[in-house]
C-alpha cells in the first residue's frame, strides 16, 4: 500500500499538459482517500491507501456494507471523495476524464447501465462509443466481445428479455469491450453459471497477459475463481492486506 500522495511536481494538474511515459506509473494510486456521508455517521472510507502495480490481480473484500462498493465508485471516479488522491496510469478522475475513461473500466454490482430497449447488438455499440472504441475498429471489436462472451446467439434480443445471467454476461461484455488496462469489478459473479464465470476469469487472464491490472470486489467467503496477487478487507472505513 502506498503511504506517500501521487508528487505534487509531477501529478498532471487542471489544464496541464499530459503526463508522459504512463506507463512508467502504477496502474493505480489510492492515497488517503476519505468519504463519509453525513457528519453524524461514520466514516465509510477513513485514509484508504491502495497501491495496484501494472499486471497485478488484487481482491478486495469485506462484509456487505463495509465501503466496497463506495472505494469503487471513488476509484472509478463516479463519485468524489471528500479528501485524498486518486490516480490511474498517473490520470485525474476527473481532470483527464477523457484518457482515464480510456484506460478504466467499472463493472458496478447488480444490473444497472442497460438499456431496456436496446438489443444486445444495440447496447454494446453504444458503449463502444461511450468508451471512445475508434470507428474504424468498432465492428471487429463488437464482433470479437460478443464472441468471447457468447452473444452472437443473443445480438438481435432486446436487452430487458435477456435472463439474469446473460444480462450479466452483456455488462461484461460492455465492461471489457474497450480493452482496459485496468478493470474494476463490484461482484462480478453474481447470477453467472459456470460458463459465464469461466468467460470471465478468460478476460482477467487476457487483461493481465498484456500488462493490465483488474480489482475485484466481493463479500468475504465468496470463491475466487482465480489467484490474486494481492488481499485486503476494508473493515471499519479502513483497508488492510490479509
Amino acid at each position: 500500500m502506498s503511504s506517500q500522495p501521487p508528487s505534487a511536481a509531477t501529478t498532471p494538474q487542471s489544464g496541464a499538459t499530459p503526463v508522459e511515459n504512463r506507463d512508467e506509473w502504477p496502474a493505480l494510486e489510492v492515497y488517503d482517500v476519505v468519504k463519509q456521508w453525513s457528519k453524524d455517521r461514520p466514516r465509510v472510507l477513513d485514509g484508504v491507501n491502495l497501491t495496484v502495480e501494472n499486471g497485478q490481480l488484487v481482491w478486495i473484500g469485506g462484509q456487505n456494507g463495509a465501503g466496497k462498493t463506495t472505494l469503487l465508485r471513488v476509484v472509478s471516479g463516479l463519485i468524489g471523495a471528500d479528501s485524498g488522491e486518486i490516480r490511474a496510469y498517473g490520470l485525474h478522475p476527473v481532470r483527464n476524464r477523457r484518457e482515464f475513461q480510456r484506460r478504466v473500466a467499472f463493472l458496478s454490482a447488480g444490473n444497472v447501465g442497460v438499456y431496456a430497449r436496446l438489443t444486445v447488438a444495440g447496447q454494446l455499440d453504444v458503449w463502444a462509443r461511450i468508451a471512445f472504441v475508434p470507428r474504424a475498429r468498432r465492428a471487429q471489436v463488437l464482433d470479437e466481445v460478443m464472441t468471447a462472451f457468447n452473444l452472437h446467439p443473443l445480438a438481435n434480443q432486446r436487452s430487458d428479455r435477456l435472463s439474469m445471467g446473460q444480462r450479466q454476461r452483456l455488462r461484461i461484455a460492455m465492461t471489457f469491450i474497450s480493452d482496459p488496462d485496468l478493470v474494476l469489478l463490484d461482484e462480478p459473479r453474481t447470477s453467472l453459471d459456470g460458463e459465464g464465470g469461466e468467460m470471465l476469469a478468460e478476460a482477467i487472464r487476457r487483461v493481465a497477459a498484456r500488462g493490465g491490472s483488474v480489482v475485484w470486489c466481493s463479500p468475504t467467503g465468496d470463491p475466487l475463481p482465480l489467484d490474486f496477487h494481492e488481499h485486503y478487507l476494508v473493515e471499519h472505513g479502513k483497508l488492510r492486506p490479509v
